[in-house]
């Protein structure tokens, strides 16, 4: 179940328009954008309850999900030091903004793959603080995110083509070798 929050109808007009389009690329980029600009907003507010954090887990919280144009919104919010395992966006482009704090995330280039075997390199480390956007579209998607402050939480909006309700993480077997491993992803509580 999605949540009101002041601005919102602000912000799904504004990601609507950017989303309605063909091209993964073009749609990224206009979102990567925009996104940039609502963090700003002073008329946009994201609800009270995506600045609380698990003590055990990064929350996903849906802020909306939209019947027409496929698209899903959550805002993640990261405990001091929490961070994903690496893994996928199930084959999706997704757009993520960091709202509040900084994050950290490492992408990963897949050089070689046998069955659930992948080979993963880490590519780039960026370190991105309020107000910053980064996107991703298959077949590059492979990453990790980490809140690398140990006192505060930090919160992250993200776009996804679709529902991102399970996708693939990956568990280190050898020096840059990986299992893949399928994992359902749950909603905490608005």
């Amino acid at each position: 179940m999605s949540v009101e929050f002041k601005g919102k109808s602000k912000m799904i007009e504004r990601i609507s328009e950017a989303v309605d389009r063909d091209c993964p690329r073009e749609i990224t980029n206009r979102l990567r954008q925009v996104l940039c600009d609502l963090v700003q907003d002073s008329e946009v507010q994201l609800p009270d309850c995506v600045f609380e954090h698990h003590p055990d887990h990064y929350c996903r919280r849906l802020l909306h999900q939209d019947d027409k144009l496929g698209y899903t919104v959550l805002a993640m919010t990261w405990g001091p030091g929490q961070s994903t395992p690496v893994h996928d966006h199930a084959g999706m482009w997704c757009v993520e903004a960091v709202w509040h704090g900084e994050i950290e995330v490492v992408q990963y280039e897949l050089l070689e793959q046998r069955e659930d075997q992948f080979h993963l390199e880490p590519r780039t480390t960026m370190r991105t603080g309020v107000g910053s956007a980064g996107s991703l579209i298959p077949p590059h998607e492979y990453h990790t995110i980490a809140n690398p402050d140990q006192s505060q939480p930090a919160v992250t909006l993200h776009i996804y083509a679709g529902e991102m309700d399970c996708c693939c993480i990956f568990e280190q077997t050898g020096e840059d070798w990986y299992r893949r491993q399928s994992r359902h992803l749950s909603l905490d509580a608005a």
